[in-house]
């Protein structure tokens, strides 16, 4: 997997304790806690320095990491190179931005797959504290691109629909994967 060992043995053996639903909730609540940690500095940087220059520095935080994220995942499930759509939203399902969406929807085809967002906690969390919709396209297309591109560079990303694009109520953003 890599040179170092993620978590040392003392911690694997304190978590392999816990019952297997008590790991799972520590395993989302971590994973809650890496977006709260992202919305959070996101909403110091567009505090202090405007909504453009956040999304901007959000844009190039989610590429990197799309390909970091990618590059793991493909070692942990020991996926080749080159794999195709069905893989590749396999692997995104297990991504921490997947995993953080609980209210999505995902048609997986031979050459075409869809992954549509119907309920988003950062949009919903930001309209709650007044502040207006997140225009976050560009964030969310640079990192679903690079990750799928990671994998596999035929893959094309396509966006369907997704803040600032006008959206139905039921439906945040959709996007579609194809070789």
């Amino acid at each position: 997997m890599s040179d170092y060992p993620i978590g040392s043995v003392e911690d694997r053996e304190m978590l392999t304790e816990l019952p297997k639903e008590r790991l799972l909730d520590f395993f989302f609540l971590q994973i809650r806690n890496l977006w709260r940690i992202d919305g959070l500095y996101f909403l110091g940087i567009e505090k202090r320095f405007g909504t453009e220059a956040a999304a901007e520095i959000d844009v190039g935080v989610w590429e990197v990491m799309a390909q970091i994220e990618a590059k793991s995942l493909q070692r942990i499930f020991n996926v080749g190179e080159n794999p195709d759509i069905a893989t590749i939203i396999s692997l995104l399902r297990r991504s921490s931005w997947a995993l953080d969406q609980p209210f999505k929807a995902i048609e997986v085809g031979a050459t075409r797959s869809v992954l549509s967002i119907n309920r988003c906690r950062t949009q919903e969390a930001r309209l709650g504290k007044g502040l207006a919709e997140f225009p976050c396209k560009p964030v969310r297309f640079g990192y679903l691109r690079n990750f799928a591109k990671t994998l596999n560079p035929r893959v094309e990303v396509n966006c369907l629909v997704c803040p600032p694009d006008k959206h139905p109520k039921e439906k945040w953003c959709e996007w579609e994967f194809k070789l």
